[in-house]
């Protein structure tokens, strides 16, 4: 190290940790501007808050094959979603998620059996076994899908106001202590409106055959960590929120 470009009454052992608490509070930095675009503000009570005041809850739906039905189910399911739409009076939205095929907790479980097994030649075979299923799903990437459903609730003031005003609020997406106070003010109202919503929107597809369920709010902070952070889920698994090791404000 040129010890000439030494800031004055630093010596070298100085100087390299003063580089490195400036390469860390770059980091936070950049960390805590790229979160300032998230609509996210937190997450509770299996509620997503957004930092307008909005509500969201995520609901996680079981397929139905609908090509296993006879002609007359397939248009019972039809009439039926048809008429499940036109009660509808609060927009929804449907997304369809496609992610590679993670069969960790299956491994674990075939390597758990493993160590349990008493035949030498069963431990074998199942070893065997674990390790082709790895590598399958490692070599075809194979895919699997995930439907939800988001249910909103927007406060009036926000839904009252045109589609360009609107627009301008997602852009900006600096929060502070009133707009926080205020959302802690409104949950619970807001909650409730929610909770209706919810149930209107299970009883209208369950009587199609769909059954579905509300995602928790661990279940809901790893699917928005997986969402916005897609490499690193891939390869660092994790089953719970202590598993990311890092602090909750790190995520909205």
């Amino acid at each position: 190290m040129d010890t000439s470009l030494a800031p004055i009454g630093l010596t070298g052992s100085q100087q390299g940790v003063a580089m490195k608490d400036s390469v860390r509070s770059k980091k936070k930095a950049f960390a805590v501007s790229t979160q300032r675009y998230l609509p996210i503000a937190e997450i509770k009570e299996d509620t997503v808050v957004l930092k307008n005041g909005g509500l969201r809850a995520v609901l996680k739906v079981n397929s139905l094959n609908f090509n296993l039905k006879s002609e007359l189910e397939q248009q019972g399911i039809i009439a039926g979603y048809q008429g499940f739409i036109n009660t509808l009076i609060f927009p929804i939205q449907i997304l369809i998620r496609s992610t590679r095929l993670n069969i960790d907790p299956y491994l674990k479980s075939l390597r758990d059996k493993t160590q349990a097994q008493t035949s030498p030649l069963l431990k074998e075979q199942t070893i065997d076994y674990t390790n082709f299923m790895e590598k399958l799903v490692d070599i075809a990437d194979i895919m699997q899908k995930n439907f939800f459903i988001i249910v909103p609730v927007d406060t009036p003031s926000k839904t009252k106001r045109g589609l360009l005003s609107r627009f301008f609020d997602w852009l900006n997406v600096d929060d502070s202590r009133s707009k926080a106070l205020q959302r802690s003010h409104e949950f619970q109202a807001y909650a409730k409106l929610l909770r209706d919503r919810i149930t209107l929107v299970q009883s209208g597809l369950e009587n199609v055959g769909i059954t579905m369920r509300r995602l928790k709010t661990d279940e809901l902070v790893q699917l928005y960590y997986t969402i916005y952070n897609p490499i690193s889920t891939q390869k660092q698994k994790f089953n719970s929120i202590s598993d990311l090791n890092i602090d909750k404000s790190a995520l909205f």
